[in-house]
């Protein structure tokens, strides 16, 4: 499909993007119908905490210009994605980011005015005018904040800083991307083939061993031979986060970085807790991963290659959406109708053509429909990855249509629940259709691998970035061997004793770009309990859980995103969730130990 040009697709397997803009025509309208209301906006300048009706007039008008910026950006963008090498479109794009930061520093009078009224004069408002009570949610947010934000001249400098304050990741980028260079090893064919990020995990997913190895120990000792410059790096990263958390008057970074979406640190701690409680599981599947590769010795390079060969599933569109349907049968009716009408209304641009954008996603503004871009191969991944971004469709579909704009959109730590909790019922459905054996056990390490990856790996990530903070926090340095030290003990504690704890992994911690996202990673490991979770309680039929699942999905952020959670029923606070999840890790792993 890749040599396809875009023409000679069929237009059913194309997205349609007349929900965003009919023609270029009323994208131009609207670009300068943009800069209109940001004059409108710059008059209130000095003037919001004057009434109650000039700060709901700004609210309005932020909200009104908002919704106009994003869809010509998710217009341009979208379009150009169809086909990259279209200048039109990178024209288009190029004009609507200009616009946006544009019209962001224009505006950015708003939010410090709001915040110098404090919580006492805007409530006030709040009660004085009707119109003001849908952002009163909205309106706290922002003034949670209030007691970590400065003065107007100090967070002045702060935000002078900001670009000194991306270095660290920069420089990390920069010597991970371009100037590291990493040799050449052998192929499965016996062809010379240089190492690249790209084909790294791939070669590590190769049945055969050598290569495997070959490409293990070329890319880290390559890796080991830069450990200072990148120690230094990830050691200004932690500095940085902990000069910001101490200049916001936080008790850690940590709690800094957690703050902004209104997470306890006990969120954070329960999760490497529980995981910790429950090693003896990650432990087993080591053992038994050992056991089907029939090795003497199992190495880190060992972890990525499937324990079962691939089944040959050759699956066409139209099967993959059936088995789709199928899966997400315990969704209900209403649930399955909007998604047969998005599969029959050209939100998804299906197939690869040339020029298009690699990957997959899902997209679209609170005005247009949601859209998702793949590129399809009959591989049963794509079915799974068209089940994780129908998921986001929906969530995004359900929080449009029972949410008003300011509440339209939705949290990171909320996002991917909705997505995996698709994937895990499609699971559900293909492993109690499956009748071969050789198709179970597949389905079986598939899932064991995104358990592996998601829960216990990205745990372990969550850890380490935790404590090389607490490390420089109690007046540790950073060092590239105190930073290999600290990452083995990790790697040792969580695989056990049935692999080998390779030398070379202790330098892992060097290619990780996620540990400059400041305390990203562990929602990738909270989403998946809580999708987990979910999806359990709905294919049980439990307390209403559907109903409840439902709720989360058209909330938005209308509540914090544990307060979302906690009304459909799964409490992030506590342990349960993360338990529950590694419940489900226990009987897939007593599954397949039965059939080996």
């Amino acid at each position: 499909m890749n040599n396809k040009e875009r023409q000679n697709i069929d237009d059913k397997f194309k997205w349609n993007l007349d929900s965003l803009y009919k023609s270029e025509d009323i994208w131009e309208q609207d670009f300068n119908k943009s800069k209109e209301i940001t004059k409108k906006l710059m008059e209130f300048k000095g003037k919001i905490a004057e009434s109650a009706d000039n700060l709901f007039e700004v609210l309005k008008l932020s909200d009104e210009i908002g919704r106009i910026i994003e869809n010509l950006y998710t217009y341009a963008k979208m379009s150009l994605d169809e086909d990259t090498k279209v200048s039109k479109y990178q024209a288009l794009s190029d004009r609507a980011e200009s616009l946006s930061v544009d019209i962001g520093a224009k505006t950015s009078f708003i939010m410090p005015e709001i915040m110098d009224m404090g919580s006492e004069k805007v409530h006030e408002y709040i009660e004085h005018k009707d119109e003001l009570k849908l952002y009163t949610q909205a309106l706290n947010e922002l003034l949670r904040q209030e007691a970590h934000t400065l003065s107007e001249k100090e967070e002045t400098i702060i935000a002078q800083m900001g670009e000194l304050s991306s270095s660290p990741e920069n420089i990390f980028s920069m010597l991970n991307n371009a100037d590291i260079v990493f040799p050449k090893i052998k192929n499965e064919n016996g062809e010379e083939i240089e190492i690249t990020h790209r084909n790294f995990i791939p070669l590590m997913e190769s049945r055969n061993r050598d290569v495997r190895r070959d490409a293990f120990k070329a890319l880290y000792s390559t890796y080991s031979s830069y450990r200072n410059t990148f120690a230094m790096a990830l050691n200004s990263e932690v500095k940085k986060n902990i000069f910001y958390s101490k200049v916001r008057k936080y008790d850690s970074a940590l709690e800094s970085a957690l703050d902004g979406n209104n997470i306890s640190t006990d969120v954070y701690g329960n999760l490497i807790d529980v995981v910790n409680e429950n090693l003896t599981l990650m432990h087993k599947y080591i053992d038994i991963r050992k056991k089907v590769l029939d090795l003497d010795e199992l190495h880190m390079y060992d972890l990525y290659t499937p324990m079962i060969d691939e089944v040959d599933m050759k699956i066409d569109y139209e099967q993959a959406k059936a088995i789709m349907l199928e899966g997400l049968e315990p969704l209900g009716e209403d649930y399955l109708d909007i998604v047969k009408n998005g599969l029959d209304s050209n939100w998804i641009d299906v197939y690869e053509n040339k020029g298009k954008q690699s990957g997959a996603y899902s997209w679209g503004t609170y005005d247009s429909n949601p859209y998702i871009l793949l590129n399809y191969h009959e591989t049963l991944d794509n079915v799974f990855t068209l089940s994780h971004e129908m998921g986001h469709s929906m969530h995004s579909y359900y929080t449009h249509n029972n949410q008003p704009y300011v509440y339209g959109n939705y949290s990171i730590f909320l996002a991917e629940i909705a997505s995996t909790t698709n994937e895990s019922l499609l699971m559900d459905s293909l492993l109690k259709n499956a009748t071969k054996k050789q198709d179970k056990l597949y389905l079986l390490n598939h899932y064991l691998e995104q358990f592996r990856g998601t829960i216990f790996r990205q745990t372990m990530f969550a850890e380490f970035e935790r404590d090389i903070h607490k490390e420089v926090e109690s007046g540790g340095t950073l060092t590239a061997d105190r930073l290999s030290e600290m990452y083995r003990d990790l790697n040792q504690k969580y695989y056990g004793k049935s692999i080998i704890i390779d030398e070379e992994v202790d330098i892992e911690w060097a290619r990780i770009p996620h540990f400059y996202y400041n305390f990203y990673v562990f929602q990738y490991a909270t989403g998946f309990s809580a999708a987990v979770d979910f999806s359990r309680r709905i294919l049980n039929k439990d307390d209403d859980t559907l109903e409840k699942y439902k709720t989360y999905l058209k909330s938005g952020s209308s509540d914090y995103p544990l307060e979302i959670l906690k009304n459909a029923g799964i409490d992030m606070t506590t342990k349960e969730p993360v338990e529950n999840s590694l419940k489900l890790f226990k009987e897939l792993l007593e599954e397949m130990e039965s059939l080996i």
